[in-house]
């Protein structure tokens, strides 16, 4: 029977803390979890392994045992009754494995139900285990999804049905999220293990920008061409908004680049219910090219005038 290094299969040394013990089992158990191995008995044995590995190592009692007499676990009841012995006659222990006063495999008392443990750990503890792969709970796997939206998408709170996993998911979308931003959904993840809570669901939105309008938080910023000569008489525009057309009127002399804020036209302000962003709009006055001679003649003396 071959001795099994514990500290090994859970990538450790001796020097591990409690701390390092549990987070290497955690990560390993996560990793090698029938539910996410199903198909798969080599993952399958290697996670009855950890949590072999882990019974011993995260109890004090067991782990002190297991590191006293190491690999010369086969002579320990040998040197116990020994210890016995000479106890019984007013002696000193035999210290040969590892100094002091010897303490034997009975004094660690029962830990409980026996389990699927292997014959190195049943022959060194008694088959007394916690039988922790059928005990331990597992917090089942968190998904991820992406959702893709418009601008127009998020003028306002809206309900999708989304299909995860097989399952359909109803959630409402908030006005005004974010490109990039993620909402978890608590317990529509992967289904725990052992009674464990099941993971999460995060879904992350992609908002790809539109050619007509740039964003920047709930303000929205457009582009927009202006003729010359509603921009030096000034006039009226009709320009398109997420949520319709709206007319402006354009001052006379109007400049290349001047700035107009349409207040409230923009985006809804993420969970603040009837705030909403501005829309701004840039004005891209544009020079008539190609003209004919009575045009030329026409501008040229309104230069003259000047």
């Amino acid at each position: 029977m071959a001795f099994i290094d514990y500290y090994k299969i859970l990538g450790l040394d001796k020097q591990a803390s409690d701390k390092d013990i549990k987070a290497a089992y955690r990560k390993m158990a996560r990793k090698y979890h029938p539910d996410l191995n199903p198909n798969d008995p080599e993952a399958n044995k290697k996670f009855q392994q950890i949590n072999e590995a882990n019974e011993v190592l995260s109890d004090q009692e067991k782990r002190k045992k297991y590191d006293k007499y190491g690999e010369n676990w086969q002579h320990g009841e040998e040197h116990e009754k020994y210890a016995q012995q000479q106890r019984a006659q007013g002696g000193n222990t035999y210290s040969g494995f590892g100094g002091g006063k010897s303490q034997g495999f009975e004094d660690y008392g029962d830990f409980g139900g026996g389990g699927d443990f292997s014959d190195f750990f049943n022959s060194m503890f008694g088959g007394n285990g916690r039988s922790s792969s059928k005990q331990a709970k597992y917090r089942g796997q968190d998904f991820n999804a992406e959702l893709q939206l418009s601008l127009r998408d998020i003028l306002t709170a809206q309900k999708q049905t989304l299909t995860v996993n097989g399952k359909n998911i109803r959630l409402t979308i908030p006005a005004g999220v974010e490109n990039g931003q993620t909402i978890k959904i608590t317990g529509h993840g992967g289904q725990g293990a052992n009674g464990g809570p099941a993971g999460d669901l995060f879904i992350k939105f992609n908002i790809p920008p539109e050619s007509d309008f740039k964003r920047d938080g709930a303000n929205l910023y457009q582009n927009i061409q202006l003729d010359l000569y509603t921009a030096v008489l000034g006039g009226e525009v009709t320009i398109d908004t997420l949520n319709g057309k709206v007319k402006i009127k354009v001052a006379p002399g109007t400049q290349n680049g001047s700035i107009v804020k349409l207040k409230g036209k923009g985006l809804p302000v993420y969970k603040q219910e009837g705030n909403y962003g501005d829309l701004l709009v840039t004005y891209q006055v544009l020079v008539p090219t190609h003209l004919n001679d009575k045009q030329k003649e026409l501008f040229t003396e309104l230069s003259k005038l000047k």
